[in-house]
């Protein structure tokens, strides 16, 4: 990994970060003739830095703090190796980075290793997901008070409305694509198609299915942070918050999976148009942990703006074949891509909890080779479904005392969890709405 360096003499500092519960990136800056220290010796941060407030604050009741006297963990480079920071001045290379104890057991309250721990359930399984995520995001203008679309580099106009499916809207910020899909090809993002979505300055874009759910988890925690960044350098912002205009459609991040044996076979295909019995047992486990895993979907304030009859977003527990109103979709494929789409969580979501839930609540399913309920047809909101939780408090509770969560994350990331989750609360209450839209728009 060293050779990277090597070959890009004019990089001269580094960062390596890794990402915390909210999936903020937490990490240092350092000399990149230093970077070789990292790999042989890692570096060091306090376990609480993972467990940070969406503040950058301490959680006050943490026993990773002064119970424990804020001791340090270990931070080792993760496979990625370095990446450049293109949204940056000067080159700059980032090293993703993820939390280990002294005697190198992974540390269960970092989310990446609890991907990993998913992702190696599935190996000892003989079974490899595949994956992938569509992430929308709004181009905003957020120097006024009011949030309000840029004016397009190209014409000086703002578009008042949405439009979607508009290569108008996409040509009107050609520049920053072009630059965008260049820098997603040189960290390896793999960026596929872009679409404009129905809110004014709001895009959508895909990754491409992977075999790799630690890298396809990667690459949205990087893609968020390179459109982020990227947007700032040209003059405006970009957010992922799932619901920065009350009177528009929020942001989504969906996902896509399907899952192989080890003879490289999609195992819910059987050939048929409604798939195989384990696709369906998938489905029945994704559905089980649906409320409990609901604070991973929507872990803000903000999030449940989102998550509202009406809005392009799920509200009702249920699944269906082709049917966008659903929380699980079945989307029309040829039998060998037949796959499950989860549409529940938010843009502000941290990607390896996300990706950890759900993989995590399919393959429980598999275990438990249960049936779902009957797939709904029609308007899933003019339904009598169960519900998922629609405030934040009642989404902390539930993810706390859920039997499914507790067989997919180690007990002490929930804690960790829903301890963050309580101060936000406590605090988030304080705050005018204007306030937590200027917190979330670039925290998240």
């Amino acid at each position: 990994m060293m050779d990277w360096l090597h070959d890009h003499p004019d990089v001269r500092t580094i960062r390596v970060a890794a990402a915390d519960l909210n999936g903020v990136a937490r990490g240092k800056r350092l000399p990149a003739r230093f970077a070789n220290k990292v790999f042989s010796e890692g570096t060091r941060f306090p376990f609480s830095v993972m467990n940070l407030d969406i503040w950058g604050e301490d959680i006050e009741d943490s026993p990773l703090v002064f119970e424990s006297g804020d001791c340090d963990g270990l931070l080792m480079p993760t496979e990625r190796g370095f990446l450049p920071m293109p949204w940056l001045e000067a080159p700059t290379a980032l090293l993703p980075i993820w939390m280990f104890h002294m005697d190198g057991k992974p540390y269960a309250g970092d989310p990446r290793q609890a991907l990993a721990r998913v992702a190696e359930r599935y190996t000892a399984m003989g079974l490899t997901p595949v994956v992938a995520t569509e992430l929308e995001f709004f181009l905003i203008d957020d120097s006024g008070k009011q949030l309000r679309v840029p004016p397009s580099p190209r014409s000086g106009k703002r578009r008042s409305g949405g439009e979607v499916l508009s290569l108008r809207a996409l040509d009107a910020f050609d520049i920053f694509f072009t630059e965008l899909y260049d820098a997603c090809e040189a960290m390896d993002i793999p960026a596929d198609t872009a679409i404009s979505e129905a809110g004014p300055g709001q895009f959508e874009i895909n990754m491409s299915h992977q075999n790799d759910a630690l890298k396809a988890a990667d690459d949205a925690w990087l893609f968020k942070m390179l459109v982020k960044g990227l947007a700032r350098r040209h003059g405006f912002a970009a957010s992922f918050m799932a619901k920065p205009y009350d009177e528009w459609s929020g942001n989504g991040m969906h996902m896509h999976f399907s899952v192989l044996d080890k003879d490289g076979n999609n195992i819910f295909n059987d050939g048929t148009e409604a798939g195989s019995d384990k696709l369906r047992h998938a489905v029945a486990g994704c559905l089980a942990a649906m409320e409990g895993s609901t604070l991973v979907f929507a872990p803000h304030e903000n999030s449940y703006d989102r998550l509202v009859p009406d809005a392009h977003a799920p509200t009702g527990i249920a699944w269906a074949y082709e049917n966008r109103t659903s929380a699980l979709r079945i989307p029309a494929s040829g039998p060998s891509a037949r796959r499950i789409e989860h549409r529940v969580a938010g843009g502000d979501v941290n990607p390896y909890l996300m990706i950890a839930a759900v993989l995590g609540a399919a393959l429980e399913g598999l275990k438990d080779g249960k049936e779902p309920p009957a797939p709904i047809k029609g308007n899933a909101y003019a339904l009598d479904l169960p519900q998922m939780p629609t405030e934040w408090g009642a989404a902390i509770e539930a993810f706390t005392s859920s039997e499914m969560i507790g067989r997919i994350f180690e007990r002490e990331l929930i804690d960790n969890f829903a301890m963050t989750k309580r101060q936000e609360l406590r605090y988030m209450a304080e705050l005018s709405e204007q306030e937590q839209s200027e917190l979330y728009l670039d925290t998240v």
